[in-house]
């Protein structure tokens, strides 16, 4: 991402704004493909913030400014692009579409007030972009569909207005339709008025040449006047009386604002078609930040603090909903200003969710802001201020990551963290020489820290450096960006870190004898090895008599043992497990024996022990929580059974036709679970795995674990 300074083609949207009732926070959500980023370059150019609109496959958007981005032709992060409509400012915030980068989409859903679903004319309702819309509908945020593409060889906006309705339920009527004709003209149901885009925009106004659209028009109106406070409206109105425009037009806002009714509006990017008409919408339609309910709010220390509101003097709370490395300025950081105002040259207090556990000293932090800006794309304009309700962006703040608070020093507030998924997806990298080390180090922190949905695990088993991903696409983007940042890596098959230990008792004599001139060493130990259940880890048993090894080495005898148990008995590295060692017997010298010599017969004792006897691998079996709709249950029971996994039970999840299977999968079968199942379920189903337990690994397959 290569962040400019300085002035656009029209920077009246880096205005800032003073007035939180001006402000609208949107976010774009729908699949990859929908035309989410051509819609909101179309908006820029429509209301003059840039002179032209860029295109996506030719890589010069306003949005897709990330290299990675550019790369795959489709967005792969949050980007911000306000525009103006009249005195009111839209922050259009554009959110990928794609599965891999959901963590982007739940940045965008937390920074905002209102979402606009896109949709393609000629692609259906995808089952990702449903479940949005219900965890949306469970907070009652305010939304809108769009209908884009319309120009889409395709394209049948009936049919898609019939899938919307069908999918997202209740409430999704449209404002306008096209007409009959086929020029790019809509219809206004409401002000029964014709919108001529022939000639780009702004729309030629004029009335309706013999369409007909009655029956559309009715059940719109009979759907507004369902939401209506006004309980006499739906009697007048069935009783023949013609409803006023202006009516209408305030209880749909209304119904809008409060997330109860949903307007679909059909748009088409390169002709211009709707845009006036969804500006319009999203202006007076959508709610102000004063309208829209705050997160909670504590101290960093977790007690109690008064609730916040959108009020520009009152106390500063801010969250970092997005962070990103820029290689001219730095650590660029995504704000959305909850209460108060943000100005520059002015100290902030930085309250995390964790700072210690990322690295930092202190889990609170002072930084000093040296100037605000209103963000672009990647596009940085410096305004004097930023007021509560509306996004910026802070450059050079070290400490502040995603989801961090910022606030006053004199009154330190944390705000509750939202949801990000959990990466499900192993890869293991290695650097290809010591320089690269050098730098794979140094931007591996940064990218941890700007990724709330990447995970970094340095496995001290099997000594590699496993980064946790969403998905391939996802892993694409960060192994891109590390080589971006000077590291050439590979990535290489990941390995599950297995155990082993004892299928039954087994005896060993450790005997460590050397006589070399001098100090010489003289240990021997018999032990007794027996198999513990599962979990139990190690035990060490003394049953020496008599002093046949004194009292100050058996500790030695144990160290050794142990040891060795760390070291694995065949030679892979393997950790021996849930064992008990009973020390039975054994010879000492007076002179020639010693901790050293101990240690040595402990571990030799070990070894002679799994020689006698038999020593089984254990591998680590996940509990995993599958979501998925019912449709699909066969096919995922069916591929678990292929993985060797045990089904537990299944059960209804909290969203009619969904089903919630659970299960014990071993690890190893699991490394790429988070790509298959999507596969399996075009991208529908979810899990959730954790770390159950340790089970032998069985015969013909653990040849193949040991190489």
């Amino acid at each position: 991402m290569a962040s400019k300074h300085g002035d656009s083609a029209q920077d009246q949207s880096a205005v800032a704004v003073d007035d939180p009732a001006k402000v609208r926070n949107v976010v774009l959500v729908g699949p990859s493909g929908s035309g989410k980023t051509t819609l909101a370059e179309a908006l820029l150019a429509a209301t003059g913030t840039v002179p032209r609109a860029g295109s996506v496959t030719e890589g010069t958007t306003v949005c897709d400014h990330d290299p990675a981005a550019v790369r795959q032709q489709r967005s792969v992060g949050l980007s911000v692009a306000p525009v103006l409509h009249g005195d009111i400012k839209i922050n259009l915030i554009d959110t990928p579409g794609y599965a891999d980068f959901v963590g982007e989409l739940r940045a965008g859903l937390r920074a905002a007030d209102a979402a606009l679903f896109v949709v393609s004319a000629a692609e259906g309702v995808d089952p990702a972009t449903v479940a949005v819309w219900a965890e949306c509908a469970a907070v009652a945020m305010p939304r809108a569909v769009v209908i884009a593409r319309t120009d889409h060889q395709r394209a049948d906006v009936s049919a898609e207005i019939a899938a919307c309705q069908d999918q997202f339920g209740a409430g999704v009527l449209p404002l306008y339709l096209p007409a009959d004709d086929g020029t790019p003209s809509l219809i206004g149901l409401i002000t029964q008025r014709r919108f001529d885009y022939g000639g780009g925009y702004p729309p030629v106004v004029s009335d309706p040449d013999g369409e007909d659209i009655a029956d559309a028009r009715n059940e719109l109106i009979e759907g507004i006047i369902a939401e209506s406070e006004d309980e006499t409206l739906m009697d007048r109105y069935l009783g023949g009386e013609e409803i006023d425009q202006d009516v209408l037009i305030a209880d749909l806002e209304t119904a809008v604002a409060r997330g109860s009714f949903h307007p679909v509006i059909p748009v088409c990017a390169s002709s211009g078609m709707g845009l006036a008409e969804l500006l319009e919408v999203m202006a007076q339609g959508f709610p102000s930040p004063l309208e829209h309910p705050l997160p909670a709010v504590t101290t960093p220390d977790g007690a109690e603090h008064a609730a916040i509101t959108a009020d520009p003097d009152g106390p500063l709370v801010a969250e970092v909903v997005r962070t990103a490395v820029d290689s001219y300025v730095g650590r660029v950081s995504l704000v959305r200003v909850f209460s108060g105002t943000l100005r520059p040259e002015r100290p902030v207090h930085v309250s995390g969710h964790g700072l210690a556990e990322r690295g930092h000293d202190d889990h609170d932090a002072d930084e000093r802001v040296a100037h605000v800006y209103s963000p672009l794309g990647s596009n940085l304009r410096e305004v004097p201020f930023c007021v509560a309700g509306d996004l910026c962006a802070l450059t050079k703040i070290g400490s502040a990551e995603t989801g961090d608070t910022i606030s006053s020093p004199e009154d330190p507030i944390l705000m509750a963290p939202w949801t990000m998924p959990e990466p499900l997806l192993p890869v293991a990298i290695v650097a290809k020489t010591r320089s690269d080390e050098d730098a794979l180090a140094r931007n591996l922190g940064r990218l941890v820290a700007s990724d709330p949905t990447l995970r970094l695990e340095r496995n001290a088993e099997t000594h590699q450096m496993v980064l946790w991903c969403m998905g391939e696409a996802h892993a694409d983007v960060v192994l891109a960006r590390l080589r971006a940042g000077g590291a050439d890596v590979d990535s290489e098959p990941v390995r599950v870190a297995l155990r082993e230990t004892f299928s039954g008792p087994a005896q060993g004599k450790g005997r460590h004898v050397k006589q070399s001139g001098g100090h010489g060493q003289y240990a021997v130990c018999d032990i007794k090895v027996e198999p513990l259940p599962r979990g139990s880890g190690f035990e060490f048993v003394d049953k020496i008599v008599g002093g046949a090894i004194p009292n100050q080495f058996i500790p030695s005898v144990e160290k050794g043992v142990r040891a060795q148990m760390e070291r694995g008995l065949r030679g892979d590295g393997h950790p021996v497990v849930d064992i008990r060692v009973t020390l039975v017997d054994g010879k000492a010298h007076s002179v020639d024996s010693s901790d050293a010599a101990f240690q040595t017969a402990g571990s030799l004792a070990l070894k002679e022990a799994a020689a006698a006897g038999r020593v089984a691998l254990l591998e680590p079996v996940d509990e995993v929580s599958i979501r998925l709709p019912d449709e699909h249950l066969g096919t995922v029971l069916g591929d678990l059974s292929s993985r060797r996994g045990r089904v537990l039970g299944t059960e209804a999840a909290d969203v009619p036709g969904y089903s919630v299977v659970h299960a014990e999968v071993p690890a190893s079968e699991l490394l790429r679970y988070a790509i298959d199942l999507r596969s399996l379920t075009s991208g529908a189903a979810t899990f959730t795995r954790h770390f159950s337990r340790y089970d032998p690994l069985p015969d013909s397959l653990a040849g193949a674990a040991t190489g």
